[in-house]
């Protein structure tokens, strides 16, 4: 997930109160790479009455959901809408190299500002991005009123960061992790209050159907792939970043030396890794 308004998302989705749209790309790549069985199950679940022509991906990150919507719907086109010029030429990049540059457009704005001309998409995906909103109602009113008459609206929502470490590890400081989330969720609890909402009476108080919600429980692992070591790596070095002055000196140390790519300890030198996680999807028609 960006902060069109994450993860996007992706992970932006997915790590949240980060503005370093640079360093955010691998991660939402990673993200992409490591849980794209999952997205597409979302996508094949979508309640669409006619495969969508038109659809607009708000938040789009580096294109994980713009990739799999194209691949689920040959004959459509995606509009891709982020604040971050970097996610999008990394996008293009990716469309070219799968031959998809053709079907994608890319647009740069800011969506807590005027909207752009998206045109009359059939389908509307966001995945990662409503909670960075800063008037979630209104983005949804704004959707309402783009969407073509009964176009679908998809909000995909992150249950926070994924945990990839067993609760015993690492043997020394058991429960890192959770200490970690508990951290970072106390952080986002001040300063993404939209994180984690129930959006489907939101979507039904701006004029929305919701036809649909459905949980996706990711478990992966192990054996785990070597993308899933840098996944973590990458996860917990942005964690860190949010947390380090609530942790003691003894989580942080044990901490540091998991992030040490040269140190024994270090994540990518693991074989227990896990990725758990939960996405949520609410599915809504413009009646």
């Amino acid at each position: 997930m960006t902060h069109a308004s994450h993860d996007a998302h992706a992970h932006a989705h997915a790590l949240d109160g980060h503005d370093d749209h640079d360093d955010q790309s691998e991660i939402l790549d990673l993200d992409a790479e490591v849980l794209a069985e999952h997205i597409a199950s979302i996508t094949a679940w979508l309640p669409v009455k006619a495969d969508p022509r038109h659809i607009v991906d708000l938040g789009c990150g580096t294109g994980a959901g713009t990739l799999a919507l194209l691949k689920r719907f040959p004959q459509a086109e995606v509009t891709a809408v982020d604040t971050s010029t970097s996610h999008l030429n990394r996008l293009r990049q990716k469309a070219e190299a799968a031959g998809l540059a053709d079907r994608v457009r890319t647009v740069q704005t800011d969506l807590d500002g005027a909207w752009p001309d998206l045109g009359t998409p059939e389908l509307v995906w966001a995945s990662a991005s409503m909670h960075h909103m800063a008037d979630p109602d209104r983005t949804l009113r704004q959707v309402h009123d783009t969407l073509a008459p009964d176009g679908l609206f998809a909000v995909v929502e992150l249950a926070g960061f994924p945990r990839f470490l067993p609760e015993d590890a690492p043997a020394d400081r058991p429960g890192l992790e959770e200490r970690c989330h508990a951290a970072i969720d106390h952080h986002h609890a001040e300063h993404l209050p939209h994180r984690g909402a129930d959006w489907g009476p939101k979507l039904t108080a701006a004029g929305f159907s919701v036809e649909g919600e459905r949980t996706i429980t990711v478990d992966l692992g192990p054996p785990h792939t070597e993308a899933v070591g840098r996944y973590a790596l990458s996860s917990l070095t942005r964690m860190r970043g949010g947390v380090a002055e609530e942790l003691t000196p003894e989580d942080l140390t044990a901490l540091d030396q998991l992030l040490d790519t040269e140190s024994p300890h270090s994540i990518l030198r693991r074989d227990d890794l896990t990725v758990r996680t939960e996405r949520t999807v609410w599915a809504a028609r413009r009646t």
